[in-house]
């Protein structure tokens, strides 16, 4: 898959809240995860494809309701990517808010083997 394939796809799945399914295809098996800043929930770095998927189950099993996700359309350079992921959720414990994150994708050998969060 050519990376615009990789990114197109990462958008179409996560859109849909289906962001698992999106780790388990698209992701390499050594892949890395850096989030904007380590939290007493996360921390900043996660590596490898299984961690990455139990963080976002965790981060999952800390949301009430999700009211709605979207993303914006990949930019496209060279092998990476990056999109604008939106989310309205409510949260257990802390309410509801609304997450803006910038996404940075880096592909090889047809596999996101980074993804680096901004806010």
């Amino acid at each position: 898959m050519t990376t615009q394939e990789i990114a197109d796809r990462l958008v179409e799945l996560s859109s849909k809240g289906e962001f698992e399914t999106a780790q388990r295809e698209l992701l390499a098996e050594d892949a890395v995860n850096i989030e904007p800043y380590a939290t007493p929930d996360f921390p900043k770095e996660t590596r490898g494809l299984q961690n990455i998927i139990d963080k976002g189950r965790k981060f999952g099993s800390m949301i009430e309701t999700v009211h709605g996700i979207s993303m914006s359309q990949p930019l496209c350079a060279g092998n990476s990517f990056a999109v604008v992921l939106n989310m309205d959720v409510t949260m257990k414990e802390r309410g509801r808010t609304n997450m803006s994150e910038l996404c940075v994708y880096t592909i090889k050998d047809g596999k996101i083997v980074s993804e680096q969060f901004y806010m």
